[in-house]
């Protein structure tokens, strides 16, 4: 059994081993419990490899509205007031639970990107 993937050669076999061996395993099968560690083990290769770095949050709120064509008045209609949209945007004020919790509501922001610290 494999307890570490050190090298690309080693992914490289794993992931096709998941492809087309062990894909349609039966649950709590030998072979899906196997699946499981071999997953484990390629999420934590790659997080070494090719670690995921989100945009700090007000980052993705303007990646979010240029990418839907929204606008200041829109954030403002959100929030319940462009001053707030526009404090938030410049960082002057910071993101409350109510607030991340309408971003990803309503405009469908992953919760994840708007939960990170940002730089005031």
């Amino acid at each position: 059994m494999i307890t570490q993937i050190q090298n690309k050669k080693e992914y490289d076999a794993a992931v096709n081993c998941i492809i087309h061996e062990l894909w349609d395993a039966e649950v709590n099968s030998p072979q899906f419990e196997y699946l499981k560690n071999l997953a484990s083990l390629i999420d934590s290769y790659e997080k070494t490899k090719w670690p995921s770095t989100l945009p700090d949050p007000i980052s993705a709120i303007k990646f979010h509205m240029r990418q839907k064509d929204l606008n200041l008045t829109d954030l403002g209609d959100l929030l319940g007031s462009p001053l707030r949209a526009f404090e938030i945007l410049n960082k002057t004020q910071p993101l409350t639970f109510s607030i991340i919790w309408k971003l990803s509501k309503c405009w469908g922001i992953p919760t994840e990107s708007l939960v990170g610290s940002y730089a005031s």
